[in-house]
């Protein structure tokens, strides 16, 4: 399993809307600029986390993106499954699509269902408030070591 650009940037989409939530629509055009990532690619990605409820969206010159639920309702890994599908870490254990037809005599199937276990409890384990934190964290630790 390789996660792709578009999960990476719909996690960096949706951790920079948090980090500038001040209660007001955040233009796509800011988030593009701050992220280093241009507005017709985020527009795809963020067609996605629209779709699936995670933003609302205002049009206008006052308009934009903000997020449509609290922080901590956001599950790292429903995030990038919006934009992976499937994590599974081999097509055979893909919730849809065709079964593996081996999968009674395959030998390396528990294991690939354990490596698949551990992904997802992994994934699932983190909130969009947990990445916040993390992201504070390193912003204040620089800051910390700039005024020494």
């Amino acid at each position: 399993m390789k996660i792709s650009t578009k999960g990476r940037y719909a996690l960096r989409i949706m951790l920079d809307i948090a980090m500038h939530d001040d209660g007001k629509y955040i233009p796509l055009k800011d988030i593009a600029k701050r992220q280093n990532l241009t507005v017709k690619y985020l527009e795809q990605i963020i067609s996605l986390l629209n779709k699936a409820g995670y933003l609302q969206s205002l049009r206008g010159n006052t308009g934009g993106y903000r997020l449509a639920k609290n922080l901590d309702e956001y599950i790292v890994g429903d995030i990038l499954r919006v934009t992976e599908g499937d994590l599974a870490p081999v097509a055979c254990l893909k919730k849809c699509g065709d079964f593996c037809q081996r999968e009674d005599i395959c030998n390396t199937v528990s294991f690939w269902r354990g490596l698949d276990r551990v992904i997802n409890e992994y994934v699932d384990s983190y909130t969009l408030k947990d990445l916040l934190k993390q992201a504070q964290d390193k912003v204040n630790n620089k800051k910390l070591h700039c005024t020494m």
